[in-house]
């Protein structure tokens, strides 16, 4: 269907979607596959429906763009102690009821007029492609990241500033729940090195009810890039343990298996939940707790555990998982490297999986 005229050109038309009939579009960015009916959005919010064509509606607004360390994405096998540009927008395809930022990606309640391209309310500041590479390289950072809300659902834009980051020189990294479809991956593949996945639980009920997605698919997505495309995209896993709700040792141990069963030198972060958003009630997650965790992670033979959120420098430390030398030493986001050789362990020469230059 040709889009209405009155379609504004500051809009961005989506690259992942198909047509339907009577002017409907179905989103293929992610495993909601939400078909939109004219003049309305997807689950996230800000993919809409305009004269039969799928816009995203926050191309080129950024709603929170910092400097940090690359360890808080959390990466600990890539370019350890980089400041990495980190950016994110407005909207998200899942509910996370203990969503940290909740604040931007739990915002969809507003309108776009197609004529003007103008949001009803503020969703973020002008960030072009081009003024996010060119800050990236004033503040002398190698490295972008697209985080604090799930970037599939503006990886169109996430795709264009990967492009023109990789033609500067750059790395890219998502920051994902990991509900992307395969279509999503392989349009940013080519300009994508790095992935954090949330893997929030290990039971369809607890994605179900705490937030809004399913399981299935982000087990799917560890599998494909932690097997199929290890080597060509570096992946690291995290694991928010949220007491009374995904802290069982039956659970944790499941997960653990699961991820050994992928690949043992996907690294594993267990962090500490605090009360937030819509989980108000729930405690902070006891340090015991993570060190249960820990232990269990490596009796079902992960070689890289770390925890986060809490300070533990023992268990943020890398080892060598031949010999078990310690080879980088981490206290909060400071990094002390203990090696001569980045990813060559001095003591017994083995080679330590990660991305190291």
């Amino acid at each position: 269907m040709e889009p209405s005229a009155a379609v504004s050109p500051r809009l961005h038309e989506c690259a992942l979607y198909r047509p339907l009939p009577k002017g409907w579009v179905q989103c293929t960015a992610c495993h909601h596959w939400c078909g939109v009916a004219p003049g309305e959005a997807g689950k996230c919010g800000v993919r809409r429906n305009y004269g039969g064509r799928l816009y995203l509606v926050t191309y080129g607004k950024a709603a929170a763009v910092h400097v940090d360390p690359v360890e808080k994405k959390p990466l600990y096998h890539f370019l350890p102690g980089e400041p990495i540009l980190s950016l994110g927008t407005v909207g998200c395809n899942l509910f996370c009821k203990f969503c940290q930022n909740w604040q931007i990606s739990q915002f969809r309640e507003f309108r776009v007029n197609p004529e003007t391209g103008e949001p009803d309310r503020w969703i973020g500041e002008d960030w072009p492609p081009e003024r996010v590479v060119e800050a990236a390289e004033q503040v002398g950072a190698r490295l972008i990241a697209y985080t604090y809300n799930e970037p599939v659902v503006w990886v169109e834009y996430a795709h264009d500033i990967a492009k023109l980051a990789t033609e500067r020189g750059m790395r890219n990294v998502f920051v994902s729940s990991g509900f992307e479809t395969k279509q999503a991956w392989n349009y940013v593949e080519p300009y994508l090195h790095a992935v954090n996945l949330d893997l929030k639980g290990f039971s369809e009920a607890f994605y179900r009810e705490i937030t809004g997605a399913r399981l299935k698919p982000v087990l799917e997505n560890i599998e494909y890039l932690g097997s199929e495309k290890w080597g060509k995209v570096w992946v690291e896993v995290t694991t928010l343990l949220i007491p009374g709700h995904n802290d069982s040792p039956e659970e944790i141990r499941g997960i653990a298996r699961f991820l050994a069963g992928v690949n043992k030198n996907i690294p594993w972060h267990l962090s500490a939940a605090h009360p937030d958003y819509q989980m108000l009630d729930i405690p902070y997650t006891p340090h015991e707790k993570l060190i249960e965790a820990y232990e269990i992670g490596k009796e079902e033979g992960l070689n890289f555990v770390y925890l986060g959120n809490v300070r533990d420098l023992e268990r943020s430390t890398t080892y060598c998982p031949s010999c078990g030398a310690p080879l980088i030493a981490r206290d909060g986001y400071r990094v002390h490297e203990l090696w001569e050789e980045r990813g060559v362990c001095p003591k017994c020469g083995a080679r330590i999986p990660g991305v190291w230059a």
